[in-house]
Parts: structure tokens; C-alpha cells; sequence
């Protein structure tokens, strides 16, 4: 960040994550946003989510966006690792964080509500209230951030608002909480066309959350070892 990182907090004892965090490998980040905090301060209250599945593209990958090329629209992703990120797929909002290295990057495929002292009842009420479900009642919580589209809704992120820009620590932000997942489940990315590269195992899950991420890896019918492998806990 380029302004003082304490004197910029939103409130003390907060723990953003730094550029540097991003700022390295795209599956390293992938893996390691996985038990991170979502923050977005909407009319003045913080709606959170846990992150529990991503996406890692690289500039080579061609199921990438940046494999297409530089475009303004995709300049975010040529930037350094902590540049955001968005597009609008199938008619929803889609968030990406760029990682180390020119057109590499982590799109956020879903989350869960985080309720806590920052984020408590009254914020996972209106994340209900930005995304109710098709008769216009509140969402199931589990259901709220279940794809990467359901996120952006619930949390109130907007192309407009946010495609190009730099987190700021008092509206957006990703925040370690001191979660992490015991277990990682490495596969397959969803919704790569044939011949784009859609065998790389570059999508991964919180195991613990599996049942409420865009796609349940651990689905009946997949067989560890061919349609999915296990990676514990791998924090130091």
C-alpha cells in the first residue's frame, strides 16, 4: 500500500493482506486465500465473506483472459500481484486478484458468510438482502456466496466500482482472521471449454466447505487420485 499500513487500518487490529501476499505464484495464492476474509464496507458496515474455493489462470493458460491479450478492459491483470480484477459472467459480477507475473491472477469462485464482531447479524442480514433467492426471500447463508456471481451480489461488489483498482483498507480488503483449511481439495477448473486447457488441476476448495462451493468436488461418483487430489494442511 502506499499509504502508512498503520495509520490506515480500519480498525485496530485489523490484518489486511499486503501486496506481497499477492505478489507471488498464482496457485500459491489460490491456495493460501483459502480461510481468508472478504471485506467490503457498504453504507458504513462491513459485509464479509470466508473464501473457500478459487480459480488460479496464468497468461500462458488458455483459459485465461489475459491469454487473449492486453486490452484495457484486462489491464489489472498485467499489473502487479494485488490489482483487482472484475468482469461480468453470465449476466453477474465476477472478482480476480493479479498475482506475480504479467496476466496471472485468482478469480474467486465462491465463499461463506463470516459473521463476527466486525461483521455481525445485522451485515449477513443485508448480504440477504442484496441477494435474496427467487421469490424474494432471504437466501440459505450457506447459499449466499455459493459461485463466484452469488459472492459479488451478496457483498455488493460492482464491476464499475472496482475493476482496475488497488484494495482500500477502509472499503476493501482481504483480511487474515487466523482461519485455514486442515484440508485442500486440488482439481480441475469449472467451465473451461474443450481444447482450452480445462484438464489443468488449477481450482481449489476448502475440503470442510465443499458442499457449499460452486461444485462439491467430493461429489458421489469422484475418485480421489483421478478426478481430484487431497493436500493437507499446508501453511507452515
Amino acid at each position: 500500500m502506499s499509504c502508512d499500513p498503520i495509520l490506515s487500518l480500519p480498525w485496530p487490529g485489523a490484518r489486511p493482506l499486503t501486496d506481497a501476499f499477492f505478489d507471488r505464484d498464482a496457485q500459491q495464492v489460490a491456495r493460501e486465500l483459502l480461510g481468508k476474509v472478504i471485506r467490503h464496507r457498504v453504507d458504513g458496515r462491513w459485509l464479509s465473506a470466508r473464501i473457500i474455493e478459487t480459480e488460479a489462470y496464468y497468461l500462458v493458460d488458455k483459459g485465461s483472459h489475459a491469454s487473449l491479450g492486453y486490452t484495457h478492459k484486462r489491464r489489472a491483470l498485467f499489473l502487479d500481484g494485488g490489482h483487482i480484477y472484475m468482469y461480468y459472467a453470465r449476466g453477474g459480477d465476477s472478482l480476480n486478484f493479479s498475482a506475480h507475473g504479467a496476466g496471472n491472477a485468482v478469480l474467486i469462485k465462491s465463499g461463506h458468510p463470516w459473521v463476527d464482531d466486525i461483521s455481525p447479524a445485522d451485515a449477513l442480514a443485508a448480504m440477504q438482502g442484496n441477494n435474496p433467492d427467487a421469490q424474494g426471500g432471504p437466501r440459505p447463508a450457506e447459499r449466499l456466496c455459493a459461485g463466484q456471481t452469488l459472492l459479488c451480489r451478496s457483498l455488493g461488489l460492482k464491476v464499475p466500482d472496482w475493476d482496475g483498482q488497488r484494495f482500500d483498507w477502509q472499503r476493501l480488503f482481504v483480511e487474515d482472521v487466523g482461519e485455514r483449511p486442515a484440508t485442500i481439495i486440488q482439481t480441475a477448473r469449472l467451465g473451461i471449454p474443450h481444447g482450452r486447457d480445462e484438464h489443468l488441476p488449477y481450482r481449489f476448495v476448502d475440503a470442510a466447505y465443499a458442499r457449499h462451493c460452486t461444485r462439491n468436488p467430493l461429489r458421489r461418483g469422484q475418485v480421489e487420485g483421478r478426478d481430484f487430489t487431497l493436500i493437507e494442511d499446508i501453511h507452515p
